[in-house]
């Protein structure tokens, strides 16, 4: 296995870590000024670097098994190395100047499934980056710079949930997140629960022309109704003389945004449950984001008796979904629900908490 060392000889000066998130709430509401609820998640992104004598950077990804090499002038060709490249210019227009250097990442946040791998790996090189050289830039300004270097040198055109997440909230506290101010608080997960991801199996191959067109119906939807943004509709009668399926775009923001902000006053986990199984509900009927396999695996899970709610976490279309669950109950109730996806004839797996994690503590 490889490892820094065994890549580059001898320690790294500095070791850069950042988690992957699942959100729990707040979904298709951070591109329309809303408020999202993420939570960080066990698995993280490590980025090991050192200053070296050479003129170019050198980037080893322990997952892809292959290697980089850069300039600051001369980005790299390789897709995976652009969010570390991005990073770096970043860092460097604010000021933050390295030279060339060794780098190595490691990962075991799940990739292609909508846990936030690349946010992990923008925040981890950014904080490897301020402690190789005394920044003083905070938190808040990893994640807008992380943001940044995916939007400009990734091609990903992302909100800031997904960086705010990684870079700020912890795995027992989710991050209540006003996407237009930056507001933000931590909110306890609710007392004795757990969080479950399984993945439905299903690649995401069409969030992206659909999550397009969803965005672009919500900005008409804002346009018709004479808001710069779905974040200032309050009352879902407003929309009533919209189109379908704008009508139902906007229901679902407004609804969503309504569950989150309800969630961060406080609930008890069945709420928070009741909270997520509506969701899932507006995601499916009001947004269309939802497929029969994400329905399947949703309805197994808020099926079983360990599980206070569940729904599709992500753009939708595919990927994984999330549910709230009792802590002594989650390995068991994972178990059940994955064989009877499996009987039913599909392929899931179970994402967080982490393989190697066999039992949780009550609260």
């Amino acid at each position: 296995m490889s490892s820094f060392a065994t890549v580059f000889g001898g320690v790294p000066e500095v070791v850069g870590q950042a988690p992957g998130r699942v959100n729990l709430l707040g979904e298709h509401t951070d591109y329309n000024d809303g408020y999202v609820l993420p939570i960080a998640i066990e698995q993280k992104t490590s980025v090991s670097m050192s200053r070296n004598d050479r003129s170019e950077y050198a980037l080893c990804s322990h997952e892809f098994g292959r290697m980089a090499h850069f300039t600051t002038a001369e980005p790299p060709a390789e897709h995976f190395a652009a969010y570390v490249y991005g990073c770096l210019m970043e860092a460097r227009a604010n000021g933050i100047e390295t030279g060339p250097l060794d780098i190595y990442v490691q990962s075991d946040v799940p990739m292609g499934v909508g846990l936030s791998s690349s946010a992990a790996l923008e925040v981890a090189t950014l904080r490897a980056l301020r402690t190789l050289t005394g920044s003083a830039i905070d938190d808040v300004n990893i994640a807008q710079l992380a943001q940044h270097a995916e939007i400009e040198y990734a091609g990903v055109r992302c909100g800031i949930m997904d960086q705010m997440a990684s870079s700020l909230a912890g795995t027992k506290s989710a991050l209540f997140l006003d996407t237009r101010t930056l507001e933000r608080r931590l909110v306890p997960l609710p007392p004795a629960s757990a969080v479950l991801v399984l993945d439905s199996g299903v690649a995401r191959t069409l969030a992206g022309s659909d999550y397009n067109q969803r965005r672009a119906e919500c900005e008409e939807a804002a346009r018709r109704l004479g808001v710069s943004s779905l974040r200032d509709v309050h009352d879902i009668s407003q929309a009533d003389a919209l189109p379908e399926p704008l009508r139902r775009r906007v229901r679902h923001v407004v609804s969503e945004n309504a569950r989150v902000l309800r969630a961060a006053e406080g609930t008890s986990a069945e709420e928070f449950g009741m909270l997520m199984n509506a969701s899932h509900a507006s995601l499916r009927d009001d947004y269309e984001v939802s497929i029969p396999e994400l329905d399947r695996l949703v309805g197994l899970l808020q099926a079983h008796p360990s599980i206070y709610g569940a729904r599709l976490t992500g753009a939708g279309f595919g990927g994984a979904c999330v549910a709230l669950c009792k802590p002594k109950g989650l390995q068991e109730a994972a178990r059940a629900v994955l064989r009877q996806y499996s009987a039913a004839g599909f392929n899931g797996r179970m994402l967080v908490p982490p393989a190697d994690t066999h039992e949780f503590a009550e609260q």
